[in-house]
């Protein structure tokens, strides 16, 4: 019989070696066992299972053939151990303490400490603590939904974003902001994300929503801000007088107030000077053309002593009679009565008289540019018509915005991180 031929069941050493496994699978020495098969076996009929099974394993070396020119002779391919890395000198970032790192980092541009967030864990942690997020200003930056929520989870203190666009928020937590001032002046911004912001202020100071849309939520939440100490509400509207009148009340430490030219009615103007604080220094009231009367301005004095600047502009219905009225401000400095056409040059010239305390005085509309010198000598210590903007509880004066470059102040405090267009 040919040997290719030949049953698997005659080779007696591979059933001998078959039955020895399944009889005494403990004992079996593998060194025997493999004997057995390298003397008893004939390596062309075992199944190659059973020979890779019990053939030695190499782990660090192979061998391998040249070629069939040659077939006796193999070389060893093996892997060399890796050298170990030299000690570098000097101090590696990693080993550096965070309170150095930290140091290191303040010096950073915002967009740079960005950057640098995402290198790891750590320095990701580092990037955003909150020592570094105390003052930022994003100026001008559009779809800032997601930059301003991370924002305002640094626990940042000062926050300048004026004329930027803001779509909706969803904040996470429900814990307070720790913003002390805030500028959203002029920005576009709908009115449920504004709440979500001021609903959890408590230690505003300063705060500016110039041309905003309000709502009696957020005159009602300012109210829980009683450190407030300048409040710029120019241009704004939808909130009623009553919300207006509990504010006021609450907030008795503010020094510099602007509501000018707000969505006003009567009921306004009186919710104003019949609540302000007797602290208040600095009044913007003007735009009321006919909500302003002179029975307004003699509960506003005498609530409101220590008034050093005021603006009554735009309010027709004050004529000279007002000014024994005014005269009662013992510690006014500026007064700006532009665009009020009932008073008349004659009047004006005896201000110096009136007021000895004066030095500067705004009527424009009111007296013309060819009478403006004979005004000048009448009253000498008066500078006349010097001061076209008001800055009353303004964060950063409109007179400062007419140059080429804008100033990026906030309350003549720069903020150190600053977004660049």
């Amino acid at each position: 019989m040919p040997r290719d031929s030949m049953p698997l069941q005659e080779l007696p050493c591979l059933s001998l070696v078959q039955g020895s496994m399944l009889s005494q699978p403990k004992r079996i020495n593998k060194r025997k066992s493999r004997g057995c098969l390298s003397e008893g076996l004939d390596t062309e009929c075992t199944p190659t299972e059973l020979i890779q099974q019990w053939s030695p394993s190499h782990k660090h070396q192979r061998l391998i053939s040249k070629g069939k020119e040659n077939d006796g002779e193999q070389f060893v391919l093996a892997r060399r151990s890796r050298r170990k890395k030299e000690p570098t000198s000097g101090i590696s970032w990693d080993q550096l303490p965070d309170e150095l790192l930290l140091r290191i980092l303040f010096y950073l541009p915002l967009q740079d400490l960005l950057r640098m967030s995402v290198v790891c864990k750590r320095w990701h942690r580092l990037g955003f603590d909150e020592s570094l997020w105390r003052s930022v200003d994003l100026e001008g930056l559009t779809h800032m939904g997601p930059a301003l929520q991370q924002v305002l989870k640094t626990r940042v203190r000062r926050l300048r974003c004026p004329r930027s666009f803001v779509e909706e928020l969803h904040f996470i937590g429900e814990g307070p902001l720790h913003i002390v001032e805030m500028d959203l002046s002029s920005s576009i911004i709908p009115t449920s994300a504004l709440e979500s912001i001021i609903c959890r202020c408590r230690l505003l100071e300063y705060l500016s929503l110039e041309g905003l849309q309000l709502s009696d939520t957020i005159i009602n939440s300012l109210s829980k801000n009683t450190n407030l100490l300048q409040l710029n509400l120019s241009g704004c509207s939808g909130f009623s007088a009553p919300a207006l009148a509990e504010m006021l009340q609450s907030c008795s430490r503010i020094e510099q107030l602007n509501v000018s030219w707000c969505d006003f009615n009567n009921n306004h103007v009186k919710s104003v000077v019949e609540n302000l604080s007797c602290s208040v220094a600095h009044l913007n009231l003007s735009g009321y053309r006919e909500s302003l009367t002179l029975d307004d301005v003699k509960e506003l004095v005498t609530r409101c002593p220590l008034i050093k600047t005021l603006d009554l502009s735009d309010s027709t219905l004050l004529m000279a009679d007002s000014f024994p009225v005014l005269k009662q401000l013992k510690y006014l400095l500026h007064l700006s009565l532009s665009r009020c056409y009932h008073i008349h040059l004659a009047a004006l010239t005896d201000l110096g008289n009136t007021f000895p305390t004066l030095c500067l005085l705004d009527v424009f509309g009111v007296v013309q540019n060819s009478h403006l010198p004979s005004l000048k000598k009448e009253i000498p210590h008066v500078s006349i018509n010097s001061r076209p903007f008001s800055s009353i509880a303004r964060p950063t004066p409109a007179s400062r915005l007419t140059g080429s470059l804008s100033d990026r102040t906030m309350w003549n405090r720069r903020c150190r991180l600053r977004f660049k267009l």
